[in-house]
């Protein structure tokens, strides 16, 4: 109530943000009988000279109204396409870095060129993201013209590109591409052994088409480069033989909750979806294991206690994860679905365990766990850009969450024509059976008339199961889904044809216009053949024209495209998107969802649905018959929000634990970037070599004595420590002044890196040490990532000592990262002064980490401590350079040999050959 006293008092956001947009706009259009007037090379001319005015200080805001006009005619004479107001006030929007909302079917693809040519003047590169492979290498290319017309380079990224075709995609100034494999490429410049090896330079202004799907739906999704880890499939077979003898605990009838003291082994939460078991299933769970003969002993010993763990994730894929719905199983494999666009997330695999868990649940080949090599997720990457804006149709509901994690700022921009869509209200049925009765029944009233009807479902199971109910009644139907998604680009041509009745799930992302009457250009080029030529293709054009415009006259009149919703989703979002696909460019229209009591939605956030559906039997409601009510939509629109702040909550709380880990994988990135540029490596050697030797002579020097006992133990203590040998008499460095024996020392400890830096060269010396370091940051920054990931679970129970879970995670998390690099520093440094230097013989390659791009570089500082070189043969150096020795020896062993079976040295408590003998 009081919002809208306000609205009416001051007026709306958009009003306000409109009213200092236009402004702006009327500066664009003054400067368009000035672009009218330019010849087509006077547009490269332009563009090179604003671009020399941008890197001599000058803003871009000052060129915008002549920018902007003439990114307008590139695209007037190219494309043929005037950009509308609206469009333009989009791209001054995208230009702020904030987020345009545009209704569908308004050109948000167009509408972002002037925004990216503007930027990409600084010459340090745009990135527009889309959200699939097929958009981002059909806008690159559609817009191609418009940009080549301005003087700019287009490059696009998709996953088919091979690393060698990648860079020069990344070098143009402007480059579409996919979330994923922006984020990607983005990993794996930062597991690269060289500078000439990375994609992508600066991170500097991103434009993100549908933006709310990628920064809010896939935010809690990380990206994962992972390598293989110790194989232990077996045990994902055994607790899937175990968790069906297991049983659920009973649930009150009246309540549907949980008794305080529940029967049963295991409780299910699915608005989480957690399995959490009870004591009993505790001991149940335990004698299981020990008569099927997978354990011996207590649950509680060793490596038993792992099963906890695996027969949880197993209950989850057998209760939780639904095959064709949250899921599909394509040629031997799970492939997850992505419950926001129905598409299959190729690649993408549940982590901890739950993938390999569903794979031993429908009986398929299970794949190996892997260990992550490198992690980031969505939010934190795009938080990285300078400039940040995006566009979609749908982000006003979301517009708290883009402002307190993004500090996105959103702006509604009027559609072009007004929206002529009827939204009907909600009709409401006791049960699904009812529902998808109902839902058909107006499917073939509907199709006989000949309007053409869009289904939307949540679930490739419901899509199908529709689809079934149709095929049985005779309706002619497509279905578009996860499972044929390779025929989406037809499907979606002919939606708005007369008489089509197309089945999807989720329409968010598909980012093609349904057009009334069906699309004049898909029917063009079927006619003419998918290798004919333009003037072909002009006649086949003409010959579907007329009969193109009598079919789409038609369905308008006969209302445009009717848009039948089956359930609720849990977003506003998604609904909105669902009715944004009919009344485009003001063509008519009609939308209604079809809903019942049994829905998810209504089911676990819609209160107590049961006594609800109870109370609608007792005063006397029918099967089949519908419901209408305020009340009821009120009561959906509350699911809902209660469903959109619980979200909110979980990705707010997520990103808060994830900024510990961003904050520290930005230093070790930036640590490996600046080795990579570093051609003085051996300084940072002495560096460490300097702390460490401060902190063990500090009670020496504290001391100021001459003791000779504490004297040894500080020497022993560099031995242990650095590896190094002080060759300097007891005597000699008694005899010398507290204060300047550290400094004694580490003169000495110079000497020896200069003597082995003058016999291997320093060059060759620097780049074993580079390659030492990233080998050691790589390896313990996995080790670091796995630590994290149990601190992060292990923390939660510490809610129970009244301690804060998220402060807890901080400061261990930043402890065991101190200790993380004190190891990495120490460790380099210890292996260079137990370097040999022997007969130079050709290197051997580097192993290759899986799922890890090759490198270059060589292994110049061996698993002994060989250091390998690349010219003629040399001197062999044991301990101090030997002058006059230039026989080569044999290398010798300076610790024991390690048996594979053995505990490794390290001291990580595996295996040898588990370990750093892999």
């Amino acid at each position: 109530m009081i919002a809208s006293v306000m609205k009416r008092l001051f007026g709306s956001k958009a009003e306000s943000d409109l009213k200092e947009l236009l402004p702006i706009l009327h500066s664009v259009n003054a400067e368009e009988p000035w672009a009218l007037s330019l010849s087509d090379e006077d547009f490269p001319r332009l563009t090179r000279e604003w671009r020399e005015q941008v890197t001599g200080g000058t803003p871009l805001d000052s060129l915008l109204p002549k920018a902007f006009a003439l990114a307008r005619e590139a695209a007037r004479r190219t494309l043929g396409e005037r950009l509308y107001d609206v469009q333009l006030l989009g791209a001054i929007v995208l230009h702020q870095g904030r987020i345009m909302e545009m209704k569908t079917g308004e050109g948000k693809t167009v509408s972002c060129v002037p925004a990216a040519y503007l930027n990409s003047l600084t010459g340090k590169g745009v990135h527009v993201i889309t959200v699939n492979d097929y958009l981002a290498e059909r806008d690159a290319n559609w817009m191609k013209p418009v940009y080549e017309l301005l003087g700019i380079e287009v490059g696009y990224i998709v996953s088919s590109l091979g690393p060698e075709k990648r860079r020069p995609m990344y070098e143009a100034d402007i480059t579409y591409g996919t979330n994923n494999e922006f984020g990607f490429d983005y990993l794996r410049d930062n597991m690269r052994y060289s500078a000439q090896g990375k994609m992508q330079k600066l991170h500097h202004y991103c434009i993100i088409d549908e933006i709310d799907s990628i920064l809010i739906d896939e935010a809690r999704t990380p990206l994962i480069i992972s390598g293989s880890a110790d194989d232990d499939t077996q045990k994902y077979v055994n607790a899937n033989r175990v968790a069906p003898a297991l049983k659920e605990c009973e649930k009150d009838p009246t309540t549907g909750e949980y008794p305080e003291e529940p029967v049963g082994d295991y409780k299910v939460d699915e608005k989480s979806k957690k399995i959490s078991f009870t004591d009993q299933g505790f001991t149940h769970l335990e004698q299981l294991l020990l008569q099927k003969g997978v354990i011996s002993g207590s649950l509680y010993d060793g490596e038993n206690f792992e099963y906890i763990h695996h027969v949880t994730q197993a209950l989850r894929a057998h209760r939780l994860f639904q095959r064709d719905t949250q899921y599909v199983v394509d040629n031997g494999q799970v492939q997850i679905v992505d419950e926001f666009t129905g598409r299959i997330l190729h690649g993408r695999r549940y982590s901890e365990g739950l993938h390999q868990a569903i794979e031993a649940k429908e009986g398929i080949q299970i794949a190996h766990r892997n260990r992550t090599l490198a992690t980031i997720t969505f939010q934190n990457f795009f938080r990285m850009y300078d400039k940040l804006s995006g566009m979609t149709g749908t982000a006003e509901t979301e517009a708290k969450e883009f402002g307190k994690i993004y500090s996105l700022d959103v702006a509604v921009i009027p559609t072009n024509r007004p929206v002529a869509r009827m939204d009907e209200d909600d009709l409401i049925f006791l049960d699904e059976a009812d529902k998808f009765d109902a839902i058909c029944d107006e499917i073939q009233r509907v199709q006989k008339l000949g309007q053409p009807i869009l289904v939307g479902t949540v679930s490739i199971e419901k899509s199908e199961l529709l689809s079934t109910i149709l095929r049985k009644r005779g309706v002619p139907h497509e279905v578009l889904n996860a499972k044929n998604h390779a025929r989406e680009a037809l499907i979606v041509a002919e939606a708005g044809a007369k008489g089509s009745v197309t089945i999807a799930t989720n329409m968010a992302g598909r980012g093609t216009d349904i057009k009334l009457g069906g699309n004049i250009d898909f029917r063009a080029r079927k006619r003419a053949g998918s290798e004919a030529s333009p003037q072909e293709y002009d006649a086949a054009f003409q010959k579907e024209l007329e009969p193109w415009k009598q079919e789409s006259s038609l369905v308008k009149e006969l209302g445009g495209l009717y848009i039948i919703g089956t359930e609720r989703h849990e977003s506003r979002r998604i609904d909105n998107q669902l009715r944004g696909r009919s009344g485009r460019q003001g063509d008519p229209g009609k939308s209604r969802f079809f809903l019942s009591m049994d829905d998810d939605l209504m089911r676990l956030f819609g209160g107590n649905a049961q006594n609800l559906k109870n109370m609608m039997g007792r005063v006397g409601m029918q099967r089949g018959e519908a419901l209408n009510h305020p009340l009821l939509n009120r009561a959906i629109e509350r699911a809902q929000n209660k469903v959109e702040e619980r979200n909110f909550d979980i990705r707010k709380h997520l990103l808060e634990f994830d900024d510990v880990l961003n904050e520290q994988r930005k230093f070790i990135y930036q640590q490996r970037e600046d080795l990579l540029r570093d051609e003085h490596i051996s300084q940072r050697i002495l560096q460490t070599s300097d702390d460490v030797i401060q902190d063990i002579f500090e009670p020496w020097v504290k001391a100021r004595g001459k003791d000779r006992v504490l004297l040894s133990e500080c020497l022993e203590q560099v031995k242990s420590q650095l590896f190094y040998q002080v060759q300097t008499e007891e005597d000699e460095l008694l005899s010398l002044p507290s204060e300047t024996l550290p400094q004694t020392i580490l003169d000495e400890i110079r000497q020896d890196i200069q003597t082995k830096a003058k016999a291997l060269g320093e060059q060759q010396l620097n780049l074993g040490l580079r390659g030492e370091y990233l080998r050691n940051i790589d390896l313990r920054w996995q080790e670091h990532l796995e630590n994290l990931e149990a601190l992060r679970e292990a923390v939660y129970l510490r809610s129970y000592a009244q301690k804060n879970p998220l402060l807890e995670y901080k400061l261990e998390g930043f402890q065991i990262f101190d200790e993380l690099l004190h190891k990495i520093r120490v460790t380099v440094a210890q292996k260079l002064f137990l370097v040999k230097i022997e007969t130079l013989r050709q290197p051997t390659a580097l192993p290759r980490i899986q799922g890890q791009t090759q490198h270059s570089s060589v292994n110049l500082l061996g698993s002994q401590g060989n250091a390998l070189g690349q010219a003629s043969p040399g001197p062999r150096v044991q301990g101090r350079p030997m002058p006059g020795q230039t026989k080569a020896q044999p290398v010798t062993r300076d610790t024991p040999k390690v048996g594979r079976n053995d505990p490794c040295p390290c001291g990580s408590g595996k295996k040898y050959k588990n370990c750093h003998g892999r």
